[in-house]
């Protein structure tokens, strides 16, 4: 941990955890209203569709990630998982599987034994432990080893496959890079420092392809060759959602409808992105576009414990 990583307060890794929270939250409820055909259009012309936008199980989730970092200054894996079950909405558009689970957990069930049964066994290699993570990045800004390790306990409490868990440490890595007390890398260096930090893997594999496809401006080619979230595993998510936000870095617009315009898990891939730009001041969203989403629960914590 850098020297500045260990002088930093709780309440300063809160805020900018808080702002990566609220940048996942309108890429979240922006990009699911095109899942809309009518906005399709919109879409095309980058332009706004009317608000007020609800967020789905994209931030719900993430909101519990924070919480308990509020709280614990940590991943608890317990308090996640009860966080998850208890703040549980089925109307925010949560898989079959994961509403099954977050029910279980609620009725007495343990997280370990049922994310660990899922799929015959071998574990969730969906993007769901990715979408939420972002805000853990930025709590860790500069310290991305800290956040993989984080990222990857917090994984485990739904989602065990080690495809799916490797997708959540790239987005947390990426997130805390982003964040870093310097000011974001440029797009090669983050993607670089992102793939140092994961296991061989397809997600690993997809990054590195994402890396030498930096220069690319034909998006759909980019979104044909790494996925864009259609088939919602995490390799098929996670490495177009940060070449996106390698490529946005400080400008949350042009990553937002980079992202969008490709369609696929939009919703997911535009959290991701905005939770990974959104982690460095600069990257911000526009405060129409914050105007325009639902208001985060008021369950979230206020601060730091």
């Amino acid at each position: 941990m850098t020297s500045d990583s260990a002088l930093e307060t709780p309440g300063r890794r809160f805020e900018r955890a808080l702002a990566s929270l609220r940048g996942l939250s309108v890429g979240d409820a922006l990009g699911s209203q095109f899942f809309v055909p009518s906005n399709h259009p919109l879409l095309k012309r980058r332009e706004l569709p009317p608000g007020p936008w609800q967020w789905t199980d994209d931030t719900e989730m993430a909101c519990s990630v924070l919480a308990v970092l509020a709280e614990h200054g940590r991943i608890d894996q317990d308090a996640l998982a009860r966080s998850f079950a208890e703040h549980h909405d089925f109307d925010r558009g949560y898989g079959p599987a994961v509403n099954r689970m977050l029910r279980l957990i609620r009725e007495g069930g343990d997280w370990r034994e049922l994310a660990a049964a899922l799929f015959q066994g071998q574990g969730s290699w969906g993007n769901g432990a990715a979408m939420r993570i972002a805000p853990l990045g930025a709590w860790y800004a500069g310290d991305p080893e800290q956040a993989t390790h984080q990222a990857e306990i917090s994984s485990y409490t739904t989602h065990q496959h080690r495809e799916a868990v490797v997708g959540t440490m790239a987005v947390a890595a990426a997130a805390a890079l982003a964040a870093a007390p310097e000011g974001p890398p440029a797009a090669e260096e983050l993607l670089d420092g992102v793939i140092a930090l994961v296991p061989r893997s397809a997600v690993g594999a997809g990054l590195r392809r994402a890396r030498d496809m930096l220069d690319y401006d034909d998006i759909t080619t980019v979104a044909a060759v790494l996925g864009c979230g259609r088939r919602t595993s995490a390799h098929d998510t996670v490495p177009f959602a940060l070449w996106s936000a390698a490529r946005g870095l400080g400008d949350f617009e042009r990553a937002f409808w980079t992202t969008a315009q490709v369609g696929g898990d939009v919703d997911t891939t535009c959290a991701i992105v905005g939770g990974v730009v959104a982690a460095a001041a600069a990257g911000a969203p526009p405060e129409s576009w914050l105007a325009g989403t639902e208001a985060l629960p008021d369950w979230i914590p206020a601060g730091a414990a």
